[in-house]
C-alpha cells in the first residue's frame, strides 16, 4: 500500500470488510458483504461473484460517463477479433483490378463460364463498357443448366442476373457479412461513387477471421 500511495494521488478498494487493513488505508473504500456459498465458509466463491459484478457494472458507468466509442474499443484491440470487426473496411479485403472477374455483355456463356474459374470467386460481372450491368453466379449456372440452356450459343446478357446487391467500399467488413447471411449469398460488387471498384466473398470474411 506505501508503494501504491507512491504512484497515485488517490487509492479506491473493493472489500468484503471495510475495517479491513486495505479498506482502512484507502480513500475509497466500497465494500460487498456476501455469504459464501462454501458450505465450510472459506472458499471464495460468492464473494468473488459479486467483485466481478461489481467491476463489470463499473466499467460500463464509466465507459459511459466517459463517452467510450466503438472506435476507441477498435485502438484499444486492433489485432483482436472484435477489434479486427470493428475496424476492418470492405476495401481492406475485396479483390480489385485485375482480380475482379468480368466480362462484357456480348460474351457466350461458355467464355463466361472460363472467367469465373479463372478468377475462383465463383461469380463474374457483366459489363456494358464501364458499367455494371449484371453479374452471372454459381447459382445462375445452375438454373440453366435445369434448363437446358446451350452454353456455347448463349450470351451472357440472356442469363444474368440484371438486379444484384452491392455495398460501399468504405463499409465495415462485418456489415458485408451481415448482407450476405440475410441474403443468402456467397459474393457482393462492391462500389465507389457508383463506380465498380472490387469484389467480396464470404471466404475472404473468414479467412480474415471476420466471421
Amino acid at each position: 500500500m506505501p508503494s501504491l500511495k507512491r504512484l497515485t494521488k488517490k487509492i479506491t478498494s473493493l472489500t468484503g470488510n471495510k475495517k479491513s487493513t486495505i479498506a482502512k488505508a484507502s480513500d475509497i473504500a466500497i465494500g460487498i458483504k456476501s455469504q459464501e456459498a462454501c458450505p465450510l465458509d472459506l472458499a471464495p466463491t460468492s464473494s468473488t461473484t459479486a467483485a466481478l459484478a461489481f467491476g463489470d457494472a463499473l466499467a460500463i458507468a464509466l465507459l459511459e460517463s466517459k463517452g467510450f466509442t466503438k472506435k476507441d474499443f477498435a485502438s484499444s484491440h486492433p489485432a483482436g477479433k472484435l477489434g479486427k470487426k470493428l475496424i476492418t473496411q470492405v476495401k481492406h479485403l475485396m479483390h480489385a483490378g485485375d482480380d475482379i472477374p468480368k466480362v462484357s455483355i456480348n460474351t457466350l456463356l461458355s467464355d463466361a463460364l472460363i472467367e469465373i474459374t479463372d478468377k475462383s470467386l465463383g461469380i463474374t460481372l457483366v459489363k456494358d463498357r464501364s458499367k455494371v450491368v449484371g453479374i452471372f453466379t454459381d447459382g445462375d449456372l445452375r438454373r440453366c443448366l435445369n434448363q437446358k440452356i446451350d452454353i456455347n450459343t448463349t450470351l451472357i446478357k440472356e442469363v444474368m442476373t440484371k438486379k444484384f446487391i452491392t455495398i460501399g467500399d468504405e463499409a465495415l467488413a462485418i456489415d458485408a457479412a451481415d448482407i450476405m447471411e440475410k441474403n443468402k449469398i456467397f459474393t457482393l460488387v462492391v462500389m465507389k461513387k457508383d463506380k465498380n471498384v472490387g469484389v467480396i466473398s464470404m471466404h475472404d470474411l473468414i479467412q480474415a477471421r471476420i466471421l
